[in-house]
């Protein structure tokens, strides 16, 4: 005979949470309902499965391999249940940075939509610490492989940075053709002066005085200036590969910063297939030599 499963749920709830109103939040109930069923739960078993003290609650020893096991079923009955749920919906949630969703995800959308017309796609900003796991989304455009067990990381392009500018500055300020040039320009920074000291840095020179100029919390704004002939900024060029294409922004200097770093197509390793067309599709977007 099993015991009763809704009490089941509380205990094994309470018993990882250690605490009563820590559980009663998690379920959506009130403290005294978990009491209650912890005591049903207790009469069944003919023993005091929490030892009560005065500061709480704490697990008996005697209860503790059966809150293990009930932990696991859980974990596992809950990861069916997303599983099939993914394999039967037509609905996908993209979590993609700003700066990739606007330059990349955004304008090439609509050949998706048309490809796949029984397929909604919901995107959100991500942030770029962000895992998968925590976007609680089917994909993740993010800065940054996700190591996380049972997702997949797919490499679209390198994070190098290199100076840049657009062609109406350029023709206000002459020629930037060295690094001592370029550090005589209005500098544009992207959340700090961090990288442009970095790079002149690697360029090998010191810039003279310190490094002065707008810094700007969104690389869209910074973006946004570059081409609107504000400045030089350090961009990262596959990001901007379109702009630098059709001759909106130029590349100053082949010196560069943070080639070790990329920017990933991350997705669940038992996606739905709704997710699979989409990681394709985008793949091919950002390099049509993919597929």
């Amino acid at each position: 005979m099993m015991p009763p499963l809704g009490a089941l749920r509380v205990f094994e709830a309470a018993a990882r949470l250690a605490s009563f109103s820590r559980a009663a939040d998690e379920l959506h109930v009130t403290h005294a309902a978990v009491s209650h069923q912890i005591r049903q739960l207790e009469e069944w078993f003919g023993r005091p499965l929490f030892l009560r003290e005065k500061r709480g609650v704490r697990l008996a020893p005697e209860a503790e391999r059966l809150a293990e096991a009930l932990s696991v079923s859980f974990e596992r009955i809950a990861a069916e249940a997303e599983s099939l749920k993914l394999r039967t919906k037509s609905e996908i949630t993209v979590a993609c940075i700003p700066s990739i969703a606007t330059r990349w995800l955004i304008p090439a959308l609509g050949e998706f939509l048309a490809a796949h017309a029984d397929t909604t796609v919901r995107v959100v900003y991500a942030m770029a610490a962000q895992r998968l796991r925590e976007t609680g989304c089917d994909v993740l455009i993010t800065l940054g492989a996700d190591l996380s067990d049972g997702v997949v990381s797919d490499r679209l392009f390198s994070r190098v940075n290199r100076p840049v500018a657009s062609p109406r500055y350029l023709e206000r300020e002459g020629r930037l053709a060295t690094a001592q040039q370029i550090a005589t320009a209005d500098l544009l920074h992207d959340e700090t002066t961090a990288h442009w000291q970095q790079w002149f840095a690697r360029a090998g020179i010191v810039p003279p005085g310190s490094l002065k100029g707008p810094v700007f919390q969104d690389f869209n704004l910074l973006a946004t200036a570059a081409i609107a002939g504000h400045g030089v900024a350090l961009c990262p060029v596959e990001v901007c590969r379109r702009e630098i294409d059709n001759g909106d922004l130029i590349v100053l200097s082949e010196t560069s910063i943070l080639e070790e770093e990329s920017y990933f197509l991350i997705s669940k390793s038992s996606r739905q297939k709704a997710a699979s067309a989409f990681c394709g599709w985008f793949k091919q977007v950002v390099d049509p030599a993919s597929n």
